[in-house]
């Protein structure tokens, strides 16, 4: 059985020569994502923007490669399965109320919605090219009466969510793709929207070396550095073994609300 392993640092010069000598088949490729990337970092300076646009380009040529860069229909689908048995084995049951960040094309919400009560589902993402894909993979697996809410966010305060309201949130490959400062800003405001009891399942890119970013796309991080940072904002974050056996290269993190944010405690004179 495959086992996740903290990934080496691929910002080096030493991977990027390694990578290239093993599979020179894809260095045209990767340089032209290169060319591309550095265009629009310089068009939209704000991550957000910047990496809407990445999903817009990547849409453009495949909706289901722009989640998570499926090179095959199959691998698409097994990987959105892999999500939904283990959130099954996990807690998710049909009355929950599921908060699904980053839903893209529904590769796995296409299966939490079939699974969970009329209007139970409520997926976000920061590209309407992919939410537009989103609604063909609604049409094409026949999951209209599910009545699935599919919205288009700009940030992660999910200030237009109500408070207490999800049962179960949920975020695969959004830490990924995520500078720390977007990390912290989900953090800070994903406890409020946090029924009682609740739970947020993420992965992310994980390092045990130094943290590091590829291509402004791929972010890796440290499970202390995630852990401390839910910390701050009274959530308690542990990581899932049993994640990490299954065949998929990141780890993921189970965070739970547990007391007053250190940030919001104030100093009483």
């Amino acid at each position: 059985m495959a086992t996740t392993r903290p990934a080496r640092n691929r910002s080096s010069l030493a991977h990027q020569a390694r990578y290239a000598l093993s599979h020179p088949d894809r260095v045209p490729a990767h340089l032209r994502r290169v060319a591309r990337d550095t265009w629009l970092r310089l068009r939209h300076r704000d991550h957000i923007a910047y990496y809407r646009a990445v999903m817009a380009s990547d849409t453009a040529r495949d909706p289901r490669a722009a989640v998570g860069h499926h090179p095959s229909a199959e691998s698409w689908e097994r990987i959105g399965r892999m999500q939904f048995d283990y959130l099954l084995r996990h807690g998710l049951r049909p009355h929950h109320r599921m908060l699904d960040i980053g839903c893209g094309n529904l590769r796995a919400g296409r299966l939490f919605i079939g699974h969970l009560d009329t209007g139970n589902y409520y997926g976000i993402d920061i590209s309407p090219a992919i939410l537009l894909a989103a609604q063909d993979t609604l049409v094409r697996e026949g999951l209209q009466a599910g009545l699935p809410h599919l919205m288009l966010a700009d940030d992660l305060t999910f200030a237009f969510l109500p408070d207490g309201h999800f049962d179960v949130v949920h975020a695969h490959s959004v830490f990924s793709h995520s500078p720390r400062h977007v990390v912290e800003e989900c953090f800070a405001h994903v406890g409020r929207i946090l029924a009682p009891g609740g739970f947020f399942d993420l992965t992310f890119d994980r390092t045990e070396g130094r943290e590091h970013q590829v291509l402004h796309e791929d972010f890796y991080y440290r499970t202390e550095t995630l852990v401390e940072l839910a910390a701050r904002y009274g959530l308690s974050a542990r990581l899932m073994a049993d994640w990490e056996e299954l065949p998929h290269g990141q780890s993921k993190l189970r965070v739970t609300a547990t007391a007053v944010p250190e940030a919001a405690r104030t100093v009483t004179p």
